[in-house]
């Protein structure tokens, strides 16, 4: 089974930040450019929260607030949950379920070396599966 480093060497490393003093808009913005789903929050080079796609609609479309009011700082989630990347995907897949949450910072030396997204976790465990049944046929049709 794959483990977190793995997914990281496939997808790169690259993990996009914002400033807390920003505006929502510019966050959006940023993630549409960026075309990913979440962005690190950071103050003076440290992790002071993250904000998604979700906590946009959730905290300021549903609530009629304007994004361009709006700072990061607001609406972010604060408590981030960190992984090492040496973890296994699968071990990664129920702390996302049970935290019910959908992106996850990486770490190793308490550094930030990606983000993860449940999407990619997917993408792994699928991948594993079809390796498993392509070797299993494999074998089969070797013993018949």
């Amino acid at each position: 089974m794959k483990i977190i480093r793995d997914i990281l060497a496939e997808k790169g490393s690259e993990v996009y930040a914002i400033s807390p003093d920003a505006t929502v808009y510019e966050a959006l913005l940023m993630m549409a450019d960026k075309n990913v789903g979440a962005l690190l929050v950071m103050h003076d080079n440290a992790v002071v929260g993250l904000i998604s796609e979700r906590d946009y609609a959730r905290k300021i479309v549903l609530k009629g607030k304007f994004s361009k009011d709006v700072p990061v700082s607001e609406i972010m989630s604060s408590h981030i949950v960190r992984i090492d990347q040496d973890q296994d995907i699968e071990v990664c897949m129920e702390l996302m379920s049970d935290k019910h949450i959908r992106h996850l910072p990486v770490i190793e030396n308490d550094r930030i070396v990606g983000i993860i997204s449940i999407g990619d976790i997917v993408k792994a465990i699928i991948e594993h599966k079809e390796e498993t049944i392509a070797q299993l046929e494999h074998y089969i049709k070797g013993h018949r």
